[in-house]
């Protein structure tokens, strides 16, 4: 079951079960639109690989399985980002 993170893990946006600009890697990473195209380019700090829009839950599958309030919030280290985007950014995610 998808944890739907409440938050962008680099800038702290809000994202909302609902939101359309929610990206998620395999690892239910959790990043607005604008960080993984703008910042990420679609390369998960955490693990390296691809960002894809998060599913949204209907609002009956959320009274059954609500989405998570633990917010995770670690903006990623410009210096430490910086190997594994130069090794994934030019690489597509399925061939990682």
């Amino acid at each position: 079951m998808l944890e739907l993170r409440p938050v962008c893990e680099q800038c702290n946006k809000s994202l909302p079960p609902d939101s359309t600009e929610a990206m998620i890697c395999t690892y239910e990473c959790t990043f607005c639109k604008y960080c993984v195209t703008d910042i990420l380019h679609n390369v998960c700090p955490n693990c390296g690989g691809g960002l894809e829009k998060r599913p949204i839950r209907t609002k009956e599958q959320l009274i059954k399985d609500p989405a998570t309030i633990t917010a995770i919030h670690k903006p990623v280290d410009p210096t430490k980002f910086s190997a594994l985007l130069l090794r994934y950014k030019d690489i597509p995610p399925n061939k990682r």
